[in-house]
């Protein structure tokens, strides 16, 4: 898999407790890829892409390091990005 769906990969990778809830966070303009607003909840997310949100009082940037077929327990999860700060 060389690219994913920006909701499903903020929801595999347990950003977000639902897809919906993604999908209002991008639809909101609060998700950026690559320092740049995501126009959509479809936009492509590739390996190397830098992601930024808010998550509960924080500002999450991280780096995606690889994709996920379906949404699995926390530490499969934590495979799929790396912190950069924030």
């Amino acid at each position: 898999m060389t690219a994913q769906r920006l909701d499903r990969f903020l929801w595999i990778a347990r950003f977000f407790r639902t897809r919906p809830l993604a999908v209002s966070a991008i639809e909101e303009g609060r998700v950026r890829i690559n320092g740049e607003h995501a126009q959509k909840a479809g936009a492509s997310v590739t390996v190397g892409d830098v992601l930024t949100f808010p998550q509960g009082n924080a500002i999450r940037v991280v780096r995606v390091t690889a994709f996920a077929g379906r949404r699995g327990n926390a530490a499969l999860a934590a495979t799929l990005y790396e912190d950069v700060g924030g």
